[in-house]
């Protein structure tokens, strides 16, 4: 089983794609190439986390567009996904939070960045600022996961931790 992370897939958005300029002409063609890079990557035993900013769509397409998905799936809300965490565990997802959580004892998931120092013992996965230049993809205690960055595809947590620990040494 691996772990991996992805955020701000935000199905069935439309204006996502001019606002982020992503590169898709539609929003099926957008959802499309998420749901494939998602399967692919992702096996039905892996675990993936879901930093927020899910989908757009109504819940039954929502409930639809997760059972689509691999992997055992676990969601921290973002600022657009608007139920409750018990709704979205009843439209699919494996387990909900409305808060951040720490994951192997030293990295905060959270979908909005958390203000940490070098001092600090934690690294911080997070989304939300999609593209934005104003924060690094990687530094040495974080490491964004939008969906911008990671070319719609989940990432593997190994790769996380390697990009993180490269910056350290």
């Amino acid at each position: 089983m691996k772990n991996f992370f992805i955020a701000d897939t935000h199905f069935g958005h439309k204006n996502i794609i001019n606002y982020e300029n992503r590169p898709f002409e539609t929003v099926e063609q957008m959802d499309k190439k998420i749901i494939d890079n998602w399967n692919n990557t992702v096996s039905k035993s892996d675990r993936i986390f879901m930093l927020g900013d899910f989908s757009f769509y109504s819940n039954n397409k929502t409930a639809e567009i997760i059972h689509s998905l691999n992997g055992v799936k676990y969601l921290i809300l973002g600022n657009h996904d608007r139920n409750s965490p018990a709704v979205y565990r009843n439209l699919g997802f494996d387990e909900s939070s409305r808060f951040p959580i720490i994951f192997e004892d030293f990295y905060i998931l959270s979908h909005e960045p958390i203000y940490l120092n070098e001092n600090m013992p934690y690294a911080n996965i997070f989304g939300h600022v999609h593209a934005s230049p104003l924060y690094k993809t990687v530094s040495k205690n974080s490491f964004c996961v939008s969906a911008e960055r990671i070319n719609y595809t989940p990432i593997d947590f190994e790769e996380i931790k390697r990009q993180i620990a490269e910056l350290n040494d």
